[in-house]
């Protein structure tokens, strides 16, 4: 009946005192049981060590290594690694573990229950500490025997200690014989876009971009000397017109007709005939100078003819009638002549090669936007191959050092900071975790039982329960007698049970 209403502390000290034993004794008998059966248990020791992962000897600032990533990826790959079946099966092997397993059951089922005894896990790192990084991990071995765990342990640690040196030193080496791979194809590359842009050089040779500048100064040069040789001409042809008209004056002449040596002439022929073939390869027939010579030409052929005729004639023959036809003005006049004509011969040579270079300069520079697009390509490409090739340079140069680095054994390195341990006691089953346990587990049955037996108690005990049954107040309530023991259980044996009598109130 007490359960049907709300309980305070003294009802809760009240059940207590009425059934303590029914509490008591199966926490007891729990406790002991569980206790007990933890003896024939078989025992189980936990070997276990810490390995710190050290920073390398060198600072990263100067030796940049080649092994980047998440280091607790990298100790899940090893670890993976090293709980293989193989590396397993060697432990089991050189230890003689699982024997009586091993004829049962499989080799897979052997190495899966040692593995399930191997724990790694990592240690967390603190905030001021390398929070980014792995500071260390354990390795914790469970086994039968205390010096088979710490065997175990031992072999585990090993077996990281030189799967981390192996892994970095080939990562290391592997890098390196990559990038020297590539830099090797970056270096046949870079020795092809260099033998492509010194043909190219060579190819247009003056009409490069960069030689542009060069061109218009060399033209506008050239262009000066060209004005320059161009009134040098026009002077010397000035020149050779007064000369030629100052010879074609008539002489004073003697009575008898005068006579000129016919070489002489036949050399004034052929110079007239020159300069008229250079101006007819710089102007057409109907150009002043042209007409000119021509006019002159035919006037000394007739001269030449006429003292030709006069010359086979018997007055020719007379020598009392021949004079001198050249005097000393003449002669002067004459050679004064022959160096104009020398002079324009080449100044006109001079004036066709300068027109000839500057025609070329023109070309060139005409071209010379079509070359720069070209040029541009080739030099982005040859520029590209070139920072290629450095970088890769640099990278060899750092992974070779990283390398040497990792033989040396100066990076990253796994340091055993405590060994593994031999278990004094073991660590499964703890006896006194299974008493408490047991003992726990009797007290809450105990309680079990308590609530389960007051739940079905009807029995008033307190005016409470009567006031919240019958709905009414009590006025008094008859005590229990203290009756000797002898008697009690004679009423009982003749008096049935019943509920001591209450007297209350009837609502009017």
């Amino acid at each position: 009946m007490i359960i049907q209403r709300e309980l305070t502390l003294d009802d809760y000290i009240a059940i207590l005192r009425r059934r303590l034993w029914i509490i008591v004794v199966p926490a007891v008998v729990f406790g002991i049981a569980a206790y007990t059966m933890s003896l024939f248990l078989a025992s189980r020791y936990t070997s276990q060590t810490v390995v710190l992962v050290e920073e390398p000897a060198v600072p990263e600032s100067l030796v940049k290594p080649v092994i980047g990533g998440d280091a607790n990826q990298r100790l899940a790959t090893m670890q993976e690694q090293i709980l293989s079946r193989t590396r397993l099966q060697q432990i089991i092997e050189k230890f003689g573990l699982y024997t009586d397993e091993t004829r049962r059951k499989s080799m897979e089922d052997v190495v899966a229950q040692l593995r399930k005894s191997i724990t790694v896990s990592p240690v967390r790192a603190m905030a001021e500490t390398r929070a980014s990084g792995l500071p260390g991990f354990t390795v914790s071995v469970v086994a039968s025997e205390a010096y088979t765990a710490q065997q175990i342990c031992t072999e585990i640690t090993s077996f990281f200690m030189q799967q981390n040196v192996l892994i970095r030193e080939r990562r290391a080496e592997d890098t390196t014989q990559f990038i020297t791979k590539q830099l090797t194809e970056s270096k046949r590359k870079l020795d092809e876009q260099d033998s492509k842009l010194a043909a190219f050089q060579r190819r247009y040779m003056g009409e490069l971009p960069d030689q542009m500048q060069t061109n218009f100064s060399l033209l506008t040069g050239l262009s000066s000397q060209l004005e320059a040789t161009s009134q040098a001409l026009n002077r010397a042809q000035q020149d050779k017109i007064f000369v030629q008209s100052a010879l074609d004056q008539p002489v004073a002449k003697t009575s008898a007709a005068v006579l000129v040596d016919p070489d002489i002439l036949q050399k004034q022929l052929a110079n007239l005939q020159g300069q008229l073939a250079a101006l007819q390869a710089q102007y057409t027939e109907a150009h002043p100078d042209v007409r000119r010579l021509k006019k002159d030409i035919a006037q000394l052929q007739r001269k030449i003819e006429e003292q030709a005729v006069n010359h086979s004639s018997p007055q020719a023959a007379d020598p009392e009638k021949e004079v001198v036809a050249d005097g000393p003005r003449v002669q002067q006049l004459r050679a004064q002549l022959y160096q104009i004509n020398r002079t324009i011969q080449d100044k006109t040579a001079e004036q066709s090669r300068i027109q000839q270079e500057i025609s070329k300069l023109q070309g060139k520079l005409q071209l010379t936007p079509a070359i720069s697009q070209e040029y541009k390509a080739l030099t982005r490409d040859y520029q590209t191959a070139v920072n290629v090739y450095n970088d890769l340079l640099k990278k060899q140069s750092d992974s070779e050092m990283a390398t040497d680095l990792e033989r040396r054994q100066q990076g990253e390195q796994f340091r055993v900071l405590d060994p593994p341990s031999l278990p004094q006691k073991p660590t499964y089953p703890n006896r006194p975790f299974f008493g408490v346990g047991g003992f726990i587990g009797g007290l809450a049955f105990g309680l079990g039982i308590v609530f389960v037996i007051e739940a079905q108690d009807t029995t008033f005990r307190t005016e409470r329960d009567v006031e919240r049954l019958l709905k009414l107040p009590t006025l008094a309530m008859v005590p229990l007698l203290n009756v000797p023991k002898g008697s009690r259980n004679r009423a009982r044996s003749t008096v049935p049970d019943s509920p001591p009598t209450v007297i209350s109130e009837t609502a009017s």
